[in-house]
């Protein structure tokens, strides 16, 4: 127990430190169903399941408004041989007007046990990057032309890798990760214009499950998500579990938007969830909302809680 609150002490400093840090910049795609997709930036999420399952997300960005960012998302985790060993394959295509980042990450998670049914998962991230943006299409003021939007940029297979630690048991998580240390530079192929293409973002997620009754759990979550030159945000849902079943609650993101989200669980195996949300900010006038589909499915399920995974 000293060992277990002494790591959630020392989370919390690292969230103030992130808190009070400045930054330059937001790029990894958001989630509003971020709870259930860990994997993404967390690896030591991989193996948490304790089973073979599979994760396809679909994410459509403010509806009805031009080059909206649309993030397409496949995951898949496993355990080994080595039950305390985690495995797990990341594919995200993320698209925002003429910008288009394709990512595939192999993800390993290795299991330590705290106390009896508490454990701590270390993980490492590591793959490649494909990133293009065709400068030359986007529209400029009539009479103006910028050097800098000429060509376009193409870089194939750049390599990046990250970290990340879950502290975890039946009915609570907190979690601390980078999924990508690396900082990387673009340049265009016309007048080797430089842009920072990928920053490093540090996520601090955590959620609790109440059981309210035999037929009703609450489950609050957070995340924080922070890097040089953005305000750090926060996002915080409220969860309520009926009959082990459906999931409904809300959610709100700090200076951006609030939404809701429903999940179906058939047999423990089977998910599907839906996610809107609906921006605060003067964007909020032109498009139509943001909507989000999630299935997951798992093999051979021999999870030795009874309840349905909370996570």
């Amino acid at each position: 127990m000293k060992f277990k609150l002494n790591i959630t002490r020392g989370l919390g400093v690292v969230l103030f430190l992130l808190a009070v840090n400045t930054a330059r910049g937001q790029q990894d795609p958001m989630y509003t169903q971020y709870s259930f997709n860990t994997q993404t930036i967390n690896p030591a999420y991989a193996g948490t399941w304790e089973s073979m399952g599979f994760l396809v997300l679909g994410r459509h960005q403010w509806i009805g408004l031009d080059g909206a960012p649309k993030t397409y998302t496949f995951s898949m985790q496993s355990n080994t041989n080595n039950k305390n060993v985690g495995l797990g394959l990341n594919i995200i295509n993320d698209k925002i007007g003429f910008e288009q980042r394709l990512s595939l990450f192999g993800d390993y998670s290795y299991r330590l046990r705290v106390e009896y049914n508490t454990y701590l998962r270390f993980g490492l991230k590591f793959g490649v990057t494909n990133y293009n943006n065709n400068l030359s299409a986007y529209r400029q003021y009539p009479g103006e032309v910028d050097p800098a939007s000429m060509g376009d940029i193409d870089v194939r297979l750049m390599p990046n890798f990250g970290v990340g630690a879950l502290l975890f048991s039946e009915n609570y998580y907190v979690g601390l990760s980078v999924p990508k240390l690396v900082e990387n530079q673009f340049q265009n192929n016309y007048n080797n214009f430089s842009t920072q293409g990928e920053l490093r973002h540090f996520f601090l997620i955590g959620g609790y499950v109440f059981d309210l009754s035999r037929y009703l759990k609450f489950k609050p979550t957070f995340l924080t998500k922070a890097t040089m030159g953005a305000p750090v945000e926060f996002d915080f849902t409220a969860n309520f579990l009926l009959n082990d079943k459906v999931w409904l609650g809300g959610m709100y993101r700090t200076g951006d938007s609030f939404g809701f989200i429903a999940q179906w669980i058939f047999d423990k195996n089977l998910r599907i969830g839906y996610g809107v949300d609906f921006t605060t900010t003067k964007l909020q006038n032109y498009h139509n909302g943001t909507h989000e589909v999630m299935v997951s499915y798992e093999i051979g399920l021999k999870r030795r809680w009874s309840t349905p995974r909370m996570f």
